[in-house]
Parts: C-alpha cells; sequence; structure tokens
C-alpha cells in the first residue's frame, strides 16, 4: 500500500509533515510518529513538523512545531497525515511543495494531493503510521512509537469504538515492541484535576434534549467562554463533547461552541452514521464521529432537526 510513498520519500531530500488544524491525538501522533519514522530511516534528510500548537498533546514528545520559511518548500515533499480536506489542513503552505502526499482514515471527500493513501477501514491514521513501517519494514523508534500509540488510543476510544478491529491490537502490539511507558501515556490522556471535573459537570448541565428526540446537544457563546476565561473554543467544542456519550435514550450528541464568526460543532453517535449531516453543513469525517462548522444559533439548530430528522429514518449500525 505504502510502496509509491516510499519512492517519493527517496526521492526528496526535505519533508515536511502537517496534519489537520486543532489537532486531537491521532493528528499529532501520526504527524510526530511518521516524522521520527523518516528521520530513523533515512539519515541525513531534512524532516519538520508544522502546524498550529499541540495543546492538551503537548506531553508528546516532538509536539513542538518547527518554524520555517517559505523558501523551504522548495524541492521538498509535503505530507498530511489525518486531514479528508485541504481546508482543514494545517499551514496551507503545502501547496508550495514540489511533491505531495496524503495519508488519511477519514471517509472521502476531496482529491488534494499528488499521491492519496485513503483507508476508512483504519481506526486511525496513527494506525496507517503503524501498518507503513510494519510493512516497510522500518525502524521504530520509542518516542515513534509512544506518539502513534497515543493517537491510537485516543481515536479507537481506548480500543471501545467498534472501528477496532484485530488489526488494530495487531499494530498496537507491534508498536509495544519499542518498550515505551504505556502508563506514562494513560495518566497524560485520562488523569483530571479537580477543576477539569467540575468544568465538565457544568457542561453536563448545560445539556439539552432537542425536540423530544434521541439528540442532545450543548450549546456554548462566546460570553460563555469569556467568562470561563476560555481562550481556545476548539478545546471546549471536542473537550466536551463526550460528556453527552453513554447516557441511556441518547443515540446522537453535538457540541456546539462560539468561535468568532462561525460556530464549531462536534458531532458523535452511538448508531447512526450521521457523516452526511456533518458532510451538508460543510464537514466530515467519521461515520459516528464528525465535525463542521455552522453559522449561528440558528444553523446549529437546523443541523438538530436534520439529525432528528436522520435518527427516525435510517437504520442502526
Amino acid at each position: 500500500m505504502f510502496e509509491k510513498l516510499i519512492e517519493a520519500l527517496k526521492k526528496y531530500d526535505t519533508v515536511i509533515v502537517h496534519r489537520h488544524s486543532h489537532p486531537d491525538g491521532d493528528a499529532l501522533g501520526s504527524q510526530i510518529g511518521f516524522a521520527g519514522i523518516v528521520e530513523a530511516n533515512f539519515p541525513g534528510k531534512k524532516v519538520y513538523k508544522v502546524g498550529d500548537p499541540a495543546g492538551r498533546y503537548s506531553f508528546i514528545k516532538g509536539s513542538t512545531m518547527d518554524d520555517i520559511p517559505d523558501e523551504t518548500y522548495k524541492n521538498a515533499l509535503a505530507v498530511i497525515l489525518d486531514c479528508p480536506t485541504a481546508e482543514l489542513v494545517s499551514d496551507k503552505r503545502f501547496t508550495l511543495a514540489a511533491a505531495t502526499a496524503r495519508v488519511d482514515h477519514h471517509i472521502y471527500c476531496e482529491t488534494f494531493t499528488d499521491m492519496e493513501i485513503v483507508d476508512t477501514s483504519f481506526e486511525s491514521a496513527c494506525g496507517m503510521v503503524a501498518e507503513f513501517a510494519r510493512e516497510q519494514n522500518l525502524k521504530l523508534t520509542k518516542d515513534a512509537a509512544a506518539a502513534i500509540f497515543t493517537g491510537m488510543v485516543t481515536d479507537s476510544g481506548r480500543f471501545r469504538f467498534d472501528s477496532t478491529t484485530e488489526r488494530t491490537f495487531s499494530l498496537a502490539s507491534f508498536l509495544l515492541s519499542a518498550d515505551f511507558d504505556m502508563d506514562e501515556i494513560y495518566r497524560n490522556l485520562y488523569t483530571r484535576d479537580l477543576d477539569s471535573v467540575l468544568r465538565q459537570a457544568e457542561f453536563l448541565k448545560k445539556m439539552k434534549i432537542f425536540d423530544n428526540s434521541c439528540v442532545a446537544y450543548i450549546y456554548t457563546t462566546a460570553e460563555e467562554l469569556r467568562a470561563m476565561n476560555v481562550k481556545d473554543p476548539a478545546s471546549i467544542s471536542r473537550g466536551m463533547v463526550n460528556v453527552m456519550s453513554d447516557i441511556k435514550g441518547i443515540d446522537i450528541w453535538v457540541n456546539f461552541t462560539e468561535d468568532g464568526d462561525k460556530v464549531l460543532a462536534e458531532l458523535r453517535s452511538s448508531c447512526y452514521n450521521i457523516n452526511p449531516v456533518a458532510v451538508k453543513y460543510g464537514g466530515g469525517g467519521h461515520k459516528k464521529a464528525c465535525g463542521a462548522d455552522v453559522k449561528d444559533f440558528n444553523d446549529a439548530m437546523r443541523m438538530l432537526e436534520d439529525l432528528k430528522q436522520l435518527s427516525q429514518n435510517a437504520g442502526r449500525e
């Protein structure tokens, strides 16, 4: 699956690795892990990681991004990880590169690189990077393996989501052969301070049921964010969506967070393919976990109506 990518890596002396903006564990893990694999197996090449800050995933070794000038892209290969559309790529300068490639597991939205390696059967982009290393018999460093494992854990919901397969565990076992500290990863991911627990409780209290349906939502205004002294709306949008998960009778849940002139929407479902609704609003992702931006509160309510109709008309998966 990765033969052409290997040939491209051999051809270019500079490799610049991108991923989607507002990164989650999978975006950062795949980016950092892929860069580490290239550095370990192609000595002498210049390898850079670019994009917006790592945020809560800054505990991953290698999460500090490189600051490079435009001319670095001349005669370079740009590789984009975990990103379904060009609009979502963090640092749009990938278009300046001599060649581009994409490794992604999201539902296909568009072709925007020279080489497209997209496989939705993987639970994570990190799983694809792990398969890349295993298939091509590449050296795997401890730090690269730890970063990749982190992304596999987060995107599979600690191996709970139905995207988890026998291959997922096989690749996790392959990564663990690098002998990194798995407990440290779990501590960084899931240990919560008291303020975080109290904030989650506050958001759970804000949850509403849409029109007596199986759809729940939380809507947070810019004023509420300022009152909470939150400077990064994306951390709330993605960070608080799953306070509504695992509630009996709630099959779809959405977290709306105002961010400037748009509203960030994170959509989740336990049993429905909600991707078509996310795509309708210019977003995308997976069948049961998607993101999109809506215009305002009224647009958010229209999205909820669409999700309600979907739940009434579509079969469970």
